[in-house]
């Protein structure tokens, strides 16, 4: 069945009427609180609605040993994977001859921060003035919900997607991506992809790479009747982020920037997340550990980032009198991400812009991301189109996230028809 002007508006009436329901879904799945470790409880809500449309069913935990040597694995950050599963959901058509879909999202959410600075609680979400507040709810459980609905206004309207479209309720993206990687492994692969991230409704064409590092400093305690007497790791802790902050710089200088970012002021970001020394106000801090979050320009391998790191803090305490005796050891774990790029002139991306058209009546904006996501598994090491496409929404890794409820339901309606143009349709349930 070809896709025209009627079944277009059939589709948005369809979804329309989702609207009640898919706030529910959306605030079911937020009052989840799914951090790192703890996914279990919404991965059975996604599993219940995948379930609910009639989909294949598959659950595994994600196994790093068989991971380990395949490209775009990172180190773990969680102890255990176990009681942690994906959820993949498989729509399988009758007839079948249309194209392959996969439409992924993540499960998982980062932590919410003081409690007490949110104007609810994170995990007790709210609507007010057409948004839904709470941690997760742009981040990117709207996309989940969003492609739920879309499916389920193709079944409203006793229509069913003439290819395979599978849906997938990762874990980690949030840390390693190793949910996606694992679905990838499983055997889980399509004629493309789409992750509805919260990208304000922008097709992305560009996404930086990302390495998280690990950076412990060793000093001397001593106590505060003589400071000079120790190496204040905290204090050098300052200094070799310091380093690393001028090569941030130097990689965001015009004559190296990638062109995906020609227009961006400041691409490249580096962020000191996390910090952790010291034994005893009184005493000087004999050891510190740095997390840093370390973004790239696609293109530049991973063991060149790693090097470049690792120079940085070397030459930070070796040409520093100040820091002489410091020790520095530096681990990898979290992200080790590569970054990538998207062909806008792809049949994927024209039908998923065209869609966006025939739903808005304006043109999709594009964006080049500053972050990562789970497309570079699909496009690095899969050879499959993708990209990201989802609702406006603000906050996110903040205070008061939130996501626009009629931005959610226009993605959704875009989603559906981009379904049924890039899949086909058939007639199910006779």
């Amino acid at each position: 069945m070809a896709i025209d002007d009627g079944l277009c508006e059939e589709i948005r009436a369809a979804t329309a009427e989702l609207r009640d329901d898919t706030v529910a879904f959306l605030a079911r799945l937020v009052a989840e609180d799914s951090t790192l470790g703890r996914e279990a409880g919404a991965q059975e809500i996604v599993a219940e609605a995948f379930a609910g449309l009639g989909l294949s069913v598959d659950r595994f935990e994600v196994d790093p040993v068989a991971l380990a040597d395949r490209p775009g694995f990172s180190p773990p950050v969680h102890a255990t994977y176990a009681g942690r599963d994906n959820v993949v959901g498989v729509h399988r058509p009758a007839v079948g001859g249309g194209r392959s879909l996969i439409l992924n999202s993540h499960v998982d959410v980062v932590p919410p921060g003081p409690a007490a600075a949110w104007t609810t609680p994170p995990f007790a979400p709210s609507v007010r003035d057409g948004r839904l507040y709470g941690r997760g709810s742009c981040d990117m459980k709207a996309g989940t919900a969003a492609y739920l609905a879309a499916m389920k206004a193709l079944a409203a309207l006793g229509l069913g997607p003439a290819g395979t479209v599978i849906l997938e309720s990762v874990i980690e993206e949030e840390c390693t991506g190793n949910g996606a990687l694992a679905c990838l492994a499983r055997g889980y692969t399509a004629d493309a992809a789409v992750i509805p991230e919260p990208f304000g409704e922008t097709l992305m064409t560009a996404q930086l790479g990302v390495m998280w590092a690990t950076i412990e400093l060793a000093g001397r305690p001593a106590h505060v009747l003589d400071t000079s007497a120790g190496l204040n790791a905290i204090e050098a802790a300052y200094a070799v982020f310091g380093r690393l902050k001028a090569l941030e710089a130097a990689w965001n200088a015009e004559a190296v920037r990638h062109p995906a970012w020609a227009g961006h002021p400041h691409p490249v970001n580096f962020n000191l997340g996390r910090i952790r020394g010291g034994d005893w106000t009184s005493m000087v801090p004999p050891t510190v550990t740095m997390e840093v979050r370390v973004g790239f320009f696609p293109g530049v391998p991973l063991a060149e980032v790693r090097d470049a790191i690792e120079s940085c803090v070397h030459a930070a305490t070796a040409g520093d009198p100040a820091l002489a005796g410091i020790t520095t050891a530096i681990a990898w774990r979290g992200f080790q991400a590569e970054g990538c790029t998207i062909d806008p002139t792809s049949a994927m991306m024209r039908t998923l812009a065209g869609a966006h058209r025939r739903v808005t009546g304006e043109e999709p904006a594009t964006l080049a991301s500053t972050a990562t996501t789970d497309v570079r598994f699909f496009t690095l090491y899969a050879g499959m189109p993708a990209t990201c496409y989802g609702p406006v929404g603000g906050d996110l890794h903040a205070i008061d996230e939130w996501v626009s409820i009629d931005s959610m339901m226009e993605v959704a309606t875009v989603l559906a028809t981009f379904v049924a143009d890039w899949c086909g349709v058939e007639r199910v349930g006779g």
